[in-house]
């Protein structure tokens, strides 16, 4: 066999993995949306939830508190660290090598195992119940892992000649790391913050052991709250609003899809201002 076939061969296997992809994500989506769009309504939006109308609205808006909490928590702690590894810490080191390790083990841990981590660290331990805030803390060390790998390889993937021509200039190594790396890793920054965030919003059973149930906003991150996700896992183990449900899976998937769309978009501007 030839190179031209062999090539010819390994392109066919590519178009058909992708066409595979695509279609698998085609199905899914399409069944959500299909099963799901009919059945939306005003009462769906409504301020309050009762057993009548089954809003989602204080669902959804639980989503957008739990999303900035985490945020505000993982983000500035996984950008740190990814600093911390790549511009300070001497590379090669056996103190680099088990910290990547266990943030790659963190990542694959079970979400239940965070779930268990927080019902009994936050919610028991620290007494804070089941609120808001023990599912962002919990959500934050569970996304951490996937901010601070992502961070690092967008630090590691900015080139040496930018740190040195910046040292040449008389910069310290903290502004060089705050004015010439950082702006130019950002795009690769915000994929991991768009990472996270996807699975911030469609988190489900850390979520149920730490933040709770309850269907309404509440006055104080003190307050439990549901999340849309958890949302749709309630009602549809129910068994009474299963049209709902798939009402409620349409709105969590437009909510990542805008939210994605949004920061690739700043991911581009910033990577074009940075060019």
């Amino acid at each position: 066999m030839g190179a031209k076939q062999k090539a010819a061969i390994c392109r066919i296997c590519v178009y058909l993995g992708a066409a595979f992809t695509v279609g698998v994500l085609v199905l899914v989506v399409g069944y959500i949306l299909i099963k799901g769009i009919p059945h939306l309504s005003p009462e769906l939006f409504a301020w309050k939830y009762n057993s009548e109308n089954v809003s989602m609205m204080p669902a959804i808006i639980n989503t957008l508190l739990m999303t900035v909490l985490s945020l505000l928590v993982c983000v500035p702690l996984g950008i740190g660290a990814a600093i911390w590894l790549t511009e300070y810490a001497p590379r090669g080191s056996r103190l680099v090598k088990a910290v990547r390790m266990t943030a790659e083990t963190l990542s694959g841990i079970p979400s239940i195992i965070y779930g268990l981590f927080g019902a009994s660290f936050f919610v028991v331990a620290l007494k804070m119940g089941l609120s808001l805030l023990s599912g962002a803390l919990t959500l934050s060390i569970m996304v951490l892992p996937t901010i601070m790998r992502t961070t690092e390889e967008a630090l590691l993937a900015v080139p040496d000649g930018y740190r040195e021509g910046s040292f040449g200039l008389g910069a310290g190594r903290l502004r060089t790391t705050m004015k010439v790396v950082l702006p130019s890793a950002m795009p690769g920054v915000l994929s991991g913050v768009i990472l996270a965030i996807g699975r911030i919003v469609g988190e489900t059973a850390a979520l149920i052991y730490t933040a709770g149930t309850v269907a309404q906003v509440p006055s104080t991150v003190f307050g439990s709250a549901r999340t849309l996700a958890v949302h749709m896992f309630t009602i549809s183990t129910e068994g009474l609003y299963m049209n709902q449900s798939y009402a409620t899976a349409v709105v969590l998937l437009a909510m990542v899809l805008v939210i994605n769309s949004l920061s690739a978009v700043i991911a581009k501007k910033l990577g074009g201002k940075n060019r």
